[in-house]
């Protein structure tokens, strides 16, 4: 359940600075025709590299803010149902061809006589961007921090539903000693456990 929340989030975040990207495209090529594009990293190496890592941050790499979303979503289905989980794991494989097959087509290669003076993005342009990726790091390293805040929210609408488990281990205490002698011993190791 958390990991949905935070992927919503997390599509927040990276779909909307996509969205921004192919707005600051379409202003500049007046085309959102991928056809019409290509070798753009020649022309516009920052938009290239602040692309790239946004379409990363999308297909969802390792320390940014989608893999962790991703990985829980996936995490949870896989306990419940497993061909499911194999199901969506596909979907997120195609996805990422899809997404890098789109990168090397806009960025990479021979850049066309009518994209040689493609400009660059502006100070405001990168300002807008740079914040929505750092966003997207912070969201992947410090993913606990968003986590944490949604525990309460998340265990009450479990609770509602009715679908909450509840994990109670059953301790039988020794018949040989006294019970308080063996509850100092369980809490004696349960603190060294835990440092």
């Amino acid at each position: 359940l958390e990991g949905g929340i935070l992927q919503m989030l997390n599509h927040g975040v990276s779909t909307g600075a996509l969205f921004l990207i192919v707005g600051m495209m379409y202003d500049r090529l007046h085309s959102r025709q991928i056809a019409d594009m290509g070798g753009l990293a020649t022309p516009a190496p920052v938009l290239a590299t602040l692309v790239l890592i946004t379409t990363l941050s999308s297909i969802g790499l390792p320390l940014l803010n989608n893999f962790v979303g991703e990985f829980l979503i996936l995490l949870g289905v896989l306990q419940d149902r497993m061909a499911y989980a194999a199901l969506a794991a596909t979907g997120v494989v195609f996805a990422a061809a899809y997404m890098l097959w789109m990168y090397q087509r806009v960025f990479l290669g021979e850049v066309s006589a009518r994209n040689r003076n493609f400009p660059d993005v502006g100070r405001r342009e990168r300002a807008i961007l740079l914040a929505a990726i750092v966003l997207m790091i912070v969201m992947g390293i410090r993913s606990p921090f968003f986590l944490r805040r949604m525990d309460a929210s998340a265990d009450e609408l479990l609770d509602r539903a009715g679908l909450r488990e509840t994990r109670v281990e059953m301790v039988t205490p020794p018949q040989d000693r006294t019970l308080n002698a063996w509850a100092r011993q369980k809490l004696a190791t349960v603190a060294t456990e835990g440092r």
